[in-house]
């Protein structure tokens, strides 16, 4: 398996995930080379707020014996805030770095980004466009938990501009008999390309604001945040809209599990962390090895 860039969900066929995902296996269980990336550099250009991500590739280019360089806030600290062009900052920073990871309000500047980089380009979130690496993080750990590709998700808040939501649909796509229930505000459903794209694929998917219902049938709950930065003045008509908490985990099925990327707002409630189902804790954790499987794939 040899990635180069990765920009979108939408670049992964079936063979690169099971390669990926058994190469994550591995890492997990301790069974990698602590040392692989020695020498190597990552840079991490993040002009939007982060915690899991950014934390998470420095952490396993760290862990696998290579070095970061980064901006967490690369919008102020960088030389952006002089008005350079992000096509003169990657020619620059690859001169720098044996990879790039950027985050960005952009929705497809890391394709923008790719195009003028010698080295790779990793999206770690572009606007309201895609978030693959969450994406992989996510289906590696449905997998690991559900032990099979047949299963109905729930899929939970802003579809319209919840790049998390994108990603994870285009990876789902990829499986025939997984059932998609989106659940959303009318005014904030899925693209029409995504639409288009699931109806491509013929995946089984119906879209509802029926949230009680939906979860109660599903095998995977998936929350979403509400993202603010995304909603100016509408944010607070729709926040709360859907809230999973510990009232509702008795109409769950026993064997379901519970995730989000985070972070979250209230979408749900503390008192649902302790219950066994509530994995997104351990799916957070799962970024880590998930990251370095991709890190080493590409370097």
């Amino acid at each position: 398996m040899k990635l180069r860039h990765v920009t979108s969900a939408r670049q992964f066929d079936i063979k690169t995930l099971q390669d990926l995902f058994a190469f994550t296996d591995k890492i997990k269980s301790g069974k990698y080379n602590n040392k692989a990336l020695s020498g190597k550099i990552m840079a991490t250009l993040f002009y939007q707020p982060s915690t899991r991500t950014r934390f998470s590739f420095e952490s396993a280019i760290l862990k696998l014996g290579g070095s970061t360089i980064s901006s967490e806030n690369a919008a102020e600290f960088s030389s952006a805030i002089k008005g350079e062009t992000m096509q003169d900052t990657i020619r620059i920073v690859d001169s720098y770095a044996d990879v790039i990871v950027i985050r960005h309000p952009q929705s497809g500047i890391t394709d923008l980004a790719a195009s003028y980089s010698k080295v790779p380009v990793i999206n770690a979130g572009d606007g309201v466009g895609e978030h693959p690496t969450q994406a992989l993080l996510d289906l590696y750990t449905i997998f690991e938990k559900k032990k099979t590709k047949e299963f109905t998700i729930a899929i939970c808040g802003d579809h319209a501009h919840y790049r998390p939501h994108h990603s994870l649909s285009y990876l789902l796509s990829l499986y025939p008999k997984i059932k998609i229930i989106y659940v959303s505000p009318k005014r904030l459903s899925m693209p029409k390309e995504l639409r288009e794209h699931l109806k491509k694929k013929k995946i089984h998917f119906v879209e509802t604001e029926d949230f009680t219902s939906s979860i109660k049938e599903a095998d995977v709950i998936y929350q979403g945040r509400i993202p603010k930065e995304y909603l100016g003045a509408q944010y607070k008509k729709y926040l709360g809209k859907f809230i999973l908490d510990k009232r509702a985990l008795s109409s769950i099925k026993k064997n379901a599990i519970i995730m989000h990327p985070l972070p979250r707002v209230n979408e749900i409630t503390p008192d649902v962390d302790s219950d066994p189902r509530a994995i997104y804790f351990e799916e957070a954790r799962n970024g880590l090895y998930v990251r370095m499987a991709l890190l080493l794939s590409i370097l």
